[in-house]
């Protein structure tokens, strides 16, 4: 059993890692923004929390200086897992409500952890496949490969272009402040990042609205509920993955010891929106009707090229299909009214 601090415990990947931690019977904190986001976690793992596998730290800014001293003062910690950081592209202020929280968020909790918590030996970063693709060559050029060395070469005064690139850049700026930090500081413990492209998958964090879903769970939600009939949906296809396959690369980030230092881009593959629809007409028909009339011949289009080979070699192939991950989600979805 391994002492584990899991920052935004209530979030999308972080609670299917949440979820595995405890199955694999590790001794789980997790911070979250409020004691209301802590109780709807605590509902849901009640055994957990009385047998003392599972407690809860209140970090309300993740960009404040000093936000996760308190929480990281845990005697025999011995692996932080940083999840925290926003993904909502409807924001105003891309450098205040993005890049400063990812950023601040993640150079924070490495000095907390170097000056404040020195029996933490791994840290594992949720990245994204946004630090790595280049927002600055086309997305169906196929001369282009992209791998676990590929760094997204975004600049600043492009992140503040629109909160798409904004997003991007603050997966990008965080994800290099955390390596040059380990460069420069040689800290006690090693890092490791999970770059995961689209993330589909079923939902098991609590959720007090659809509207609240997270984004790339929107556009699922979006083809089977009507809200794209009149779309001709993209056929260029993009990575994604499923994020149960993602949780079980955090897990796996620590207990292996070859995947210490490591970017490790977990990815399934390349579909479509169209492929999205296709599953969705085949296997639930009584949604067809709120689907966009697809031509399903429609050869795909090209989209660039990917070689993960070294992350398959750590952390082994990824598990759920297309199919069964856009099944589940579907169903998820279907369970909180859609």
């Amino acid at each position: 059993m391994t002492k584990v601090l899991l920052t935004g415990g209530s979030g999308f990947i972080a609670a299917h890692v949440l979820d595995l931690l405890l199955k694999r019977g590790h001794n789980v904190i997790t911070t979250v923004r409020s004691e209301e986001k802590a109780s709807k976690i605590r509902d849901a793992f009640r055994s957990s929390v009385s047998s003392g596998l599972l407690d809860f730290r209140i970090v309300e800014d993740i960009a404040q200086p000093g936000a996760f001293d308190e929480a990281l003062k845990i005697e025999g910690l011995e692996v932080v897992i940083h999840t925290a950081s926003p993904f909502q592209l409807n924001v105003k202020d891309v450098k205040k409500d993005l890049l400063d929280p990812a950023i601040n968020g993640t150079k924070g909790i490495l000095e907390a952890i170097k000056n404040g918590a020195p029996s933490v030996r791994k840290v594992i970063i949720t990245s994204s496949f946004a630090a790595i693709i280049d927002i600055n060559k086309a997305k169906d050029d196929p001369s282009i490969i992209y791998t676990e060395k590929s760094w997204n070469p975004i600049t600043e005064a492009q992140a503040l272009e629109s909160s798409f690139f904004g997003y991007r850049a603050s997966k990008t700026f965080a994800e290099r402040a955390a390596w040059e930090f380990v460069e420069k500081e040689k800290p006690n413990f090693t890092i490791s990042t999970i770059n995961p492209p689209i993330v589909y998958g079923p939902i098991v964090h609590y959720l007090n609205s659809l509207d609240k879903l997270n984004t790339s769970n929107t556009f699922i939600y979006e083809i089977m509920s009507g809200k794209r009939k009149e779309d001709t949906l993209d056929s260029r296809p993009t990575l994604w993955v499923d994020v149960r396959d993602v949780a079980l690369a955090h897990i796996k980030a620590f207990e292996l010891e070859e995947a210490a230092g490591q970017r490790l881009f977990v990815t399934a593959g390349l579909k479509s929106m169209r492929d999205i629809a296709d599953v969705i007409r085949k296997d639930f028909p009584e949604l067809t009707a709120k689907l966009p009339n697809l031509n399903t011949t429609q050869p795909p289009a090209n989209g660039y090229k990917y070689d993960n080979s070294l992350t398959t070699k750590i952390v082994g192939p990824t598990q759920y299909s297309f199919e069964q991950s856009i099944d589940d989600t579907v169903k998820s979805l279907q369970s909180l009214g859609a």
